[in-house]
């Protein structure tokens, strides 16, 4: 699965691949796994995120990457890793690039999202129960691109990360409101935007 981000790349340095993990575990047993200690070791890709990655890897349509930086998650290096393997890349973990913290939610059904976006939409910088803030989340994702913009130039980079947090991050570069990072359509696992 592809998207295509309207900006235009003339205004980067780099082209961006923004790739959600695969299916993960938690996505199959339907949890919210958001905290460092559970997300780093467990959680991982489940097996339909593995076939999602053979599929998409056997039909590869975007530009190759020269670099993968990915968060430290355990489904996120996963993903990187079958990637990084495909193209003989080394793998590069970028903390920033992590899950939102979603706080007392931890663990709890992933129905409880709604709950959260619904307060995003009035105020993005609520930290309800313990939630990281959308503006947090969009900061962090953002001082991301601004780094390899800074310090890097011609190459396709791919960073692989998690719904949420790419969500917000698509909203913010297109100068949008973050209370509306929940109108974007959402990303499936294992696609990729190209910005």
């Amino acid at each position: 699965m592809s998207n295509i981000h309207p900006m235009t790349s003339g205004q980067w340095h780099n082209r961006y691949l923004l790739m959600r993990h695969g299916h993960s575990q938690a996505n199959q047993q339907g949890l919210i796994i958001s905290s460092p200690e559970r997300g780093l070791a467990g959680y991982g890709l489940s097996p339909r995120g593995r076939d999602q990655l053979d599929g998409l890897l056997t039909d590869w349509r975007w530009a190759t990457p020269g670099r993968i930086l990915h968060s430290d998650f355990l489904r996120t290096t996963e993903t990187a890793a079958r990637i990084a393997q495909y193209f003989g890349l080394r793998l590069e973990p970028e903390t920033r690039l992590r899950e939102r913290h979603f706080g007392a939610f931890e663990g709890e059904g992933d129905d409880r999202y709604a709950e959260v976006w619904a307060r995003d939409a009035h105020d993005p910088s609520h930290r309800h129960a313990g939630v990281e803030a959308v503006a947090e989340v969009a900061a962090r994702m953002r001082g991301v691109i601004v780094h390899l913009e800074q310090h890097h130039a011609g190459e396709t980079i791919l960073l692989v990360s998690h719904g949420d947090p790419l969500q917000i991050l698509l909203t913010a570069l297109e100068g949008r409101e973050l209370s509306r990072h929940r109108e974007r359509p959402a990303l499936a696992p294992a696609s990729i935007t190209v910005l």
